[in-house]
């Protein structure tokens, strides 16, 4: 347990791997909590990447009520518990996001450093997917929350790596694709075929994994066997 900047409670996993292993700290989607992303992160623990993961306020066992600012407060103390309490050194961590978490690692990564930014099914912001999925107008005013991710990564100074499937249902690929045009170099994309949004890492398969530990060991330019 531990808490943000406001005070509110939040719950996390710490999963270490090997003591040289570089790590990863992990912001989870929205739906569901971290224990629905155990089977994709215990992948990377059997690959010897350490892992820290939280639920957002108002999600698991955190308290409060989930917001925009409190949802990038809630990564700011993750980041801070990492790297002052367990002296994680930012050139051996990258950020991770997927979906919704995607927006808050971005806006992490333009407030820490870190060795890299890696963002899965991403989108572009929330008012790029009322667009694409056609929300009514009428509603649009009712959402206050914009997670604006291509506002932000042109701020962002590391490399990025994103990753989207051909065949996402909730974020389309092209969203994915504007966030990779708005990202500074150096920068990827990986484009995983066949994947869903909450299947990348099953229907990607080893290649998946592999693409996502090259581009940790390129950045951290970590010489442990990963």
């Amino acid at each position: 347990m531990f808490k943000a900047s406001d005070g509110v409670e939040l719950h996390g996993w710490m999963i270490p791997a090997a003591n040289d292993a570089p790590w990863m700290l992990w912001c989870h989607g929205n739906a569901g909590t971290m224990i629905n992303r155990l089977e994709n992160i215990a992948e990377l623990h059997r690959r010897n990447i350490s892992v820290l993961t939280f639920d957002y306020r108002g999600y698991g066992r955190s308290s409060g009520t989930p917001s925009e600012a409190g949802l990038y407060r809630d990564a700011l103390a993750a980041y801070d518990v990492l790297t002052r309490q367990y002296h994680v050194s930012p050139q051996h961590l990258v950020l991770f996001g997927q979906s919704l978490g995607a927006a808050v690692a971005t806006e992490l990564a333009t407030k820490r450093k870190a060795a890299g930014l890696i963002l899965e099914t991403p989108f572009s912001s929330v008012t790029q997917m009322f667009r694409a999925t056609h929300t009514p107008l009428v509603l649009r005013p009712l959402i206050r929350a914009r997670y604006n991710v291509i506002q932000r990564l042109p701020r962002v100074q590391m490399p990025v790596l994103v990753l989207h499937g051909d065949h996402d249902e909730v974020i389309p690929l092209a969203l994915g694709q504007q966030v990779y045009e708005a990202a500074s170099p150096p920068k990827d994309f990986y484009l995983i075929r066949g994947a869903n949004h909450n299947d990348t890492y099953a229907v990607g398969g080893e290649p998946y994994f592999q693409r996502l530990l090259r581009f940790i060991r390129e950045v951290t330019a970590h010489d442990a066997a990963i």
